[in-house]
């Protein structure tokens, strides 16, 4: 009998700083955050076609940037569908997701989706009157924006968009959270 060795796991990626991926993640896991729906209306280049395409994304890298003028900010995986849309389309919005759409984040977040027109299908939206983007009916608050600028963070898109306009219509039930890899309720 042959004595090799076992394939031994690979290393984590540490960074030159010192810090593994997985240390990070682990440390960043502990902050926990709100979940919003970006979502944007990616036009039809013919205009004989179809009206476009809408298209989602769960996103918790969100803030409020700046009161005056009124800013927020998202942060989008460099290279992603949505990533590439903002890139060429500057409007853009924002559902902040209650505790019971759950299943809408998880939807929007899944990796080898289904398209997301069908994702769409059995929500209940309306379309933005500034972005043209869809607003999920329910949310916490809706924002529609246009994006003001892009930065590139390592591997992600920092999109700064001025909010065009704001709504807070469902004051029922709190936040969707996402707090150690799972959403969760706030309490």
């Amino acid at each position: 009998m042959l004595n090799t060795p076992s394939a031994a796991p690979p290393a984590p990626s540490v960074h030159a700083e010192g810090v593994s991926n997985d240390e990070f993640r682990a440390a960043m896991s502990r902050l926990a955050a709100g979940v919003v729906l970006v979502t944007a209306h990616e036009p039809q280049p013919d205009p004989d076609g179809p009206s476009g395409e809408d298209v989602g994304m769960t996103a918790t890298s969100f803030m409020s940037v700046s009161l005056d003028p009124p800013l927020v900010m998202v942060g989008l995986r460099e290279g992603s569908r949505m990533d590439d849309l903002l890139d060429e389309q500057p409007l853009w919005a924002v559902s902040v997701l209650t505790e019971s759409q759950r299943q809408i984040a998880g939807r929007f977040a899944m990796k080898g989706r289904i398209s997301d027109r069908l994702l769409f299908e059995d929500l209940q939206w309306v379309r933005g009157e500034a972005s043209g983007a869809p607003l999920i009916g329910g949310a916490l608050a809706t924002l529609e924006c246009r994006t003001e600028q892009r930065v590139t963070a390592g591997d992600h898109t920092l999109v700064i968009g001025r909010v065009l306009t704001s709504s807070a219509p469902n004051t029922e039930g709190g936040p969707l959270t996402y707090f150690r890899g799972r959403y969760r309720e706030l309490g």
